[in-house]
């Protein structure tokens, strides 16, 4: 059977922190930032003015900051090895997250069939962000959709990992989730469950249901 593994980035992939709190800690912007992943968190404001908001703090922001970001956060572990082997495997691996797109897309060279973040312009910004281009979590149930029929693949055979609410419409749509140091919004939910830095051990878990 082959299998398309969706992997959420914040919180999944990012042990304990977000892309935008890693991009905004290379500004000196960490408190800002963390004011509003509390008011996202609790519902306060929607992925749009997050997005919104984000982008009107790094106005100073280029290139090298963003690549200073994602080298120093704390990935889990072994997320490249457990992409060669899904490769090897003839399977599919893709990251579906509603952080900024120029930061997901560098997963690819990790070795992720397929990258979606939330649509920003390029860095540094000389345009505005577009608030269609931003993600939530009803999107990436679209996106996931989107990617089986690139992949030859329906819903069924869909494997997500994922911590939070935006996550809660992906793991209802497929058969097989791991919540991945997941907070209460899953409870419940997920097939299985995973607490620790090491994505190999997510992993494993789901070849208890081949």
């Amino acid at each position: 059977m082959t299998r398309l593994h969706l992997f959420d980035l914040d919180g999944t992939l990012l042990h304990g922190t977000t892309a935008p709190l890693e991009i905004s800690r290379q500004l000196g912007l960490e408190t800002e930032t963390m004011a509003l992943e509390r008011a996202i968190a609790a519902g306060r404001i929607g992925p749009p003015e997050y997005a919104a908001r984000v982008y009107d703090l790094w106005s100073g922001l280029t290139e090298e900051h963003v690549r200073a970001a994602f080298e120093a956060a704390p990935w889990l572990a072994r997320i490249r090895e457990v992409w060669a082997e899904i490769r090897s495997a003839g399977e599919y691996c893709a990251v579906v997250s509603l952080s900024p797109s120029f930061f997901v897309e560098r997963l690819l060279d990790w070795g992720a069939h397929a990258t979606h973040g939330s649509r920003f312009p390029a860095v540094p910004f000389a345009e505005p962000v577009d608030p269609t281009g931003v993600l939530n979590a009803a999107a990436k149930v679209t996106i996931a959709e989107r990617l089986c029929a690139e992949f030859g693949v329906t819903r069924a055979d869909c494997v997500a990992y994922g911590d939070s609410s935006s996550d809660k419409d992906l793991f209802a749509a497929v058969p097989v989730s791991v919540a991945v140091n997941a907070d209460a919004h899953l409870a419940g939910l997920a097939t299985h469950s995973y607490s620790g830095r090491d994505l190999w051990g997510a992993y494993e878990l789901v070849g208890l249901t081949r």
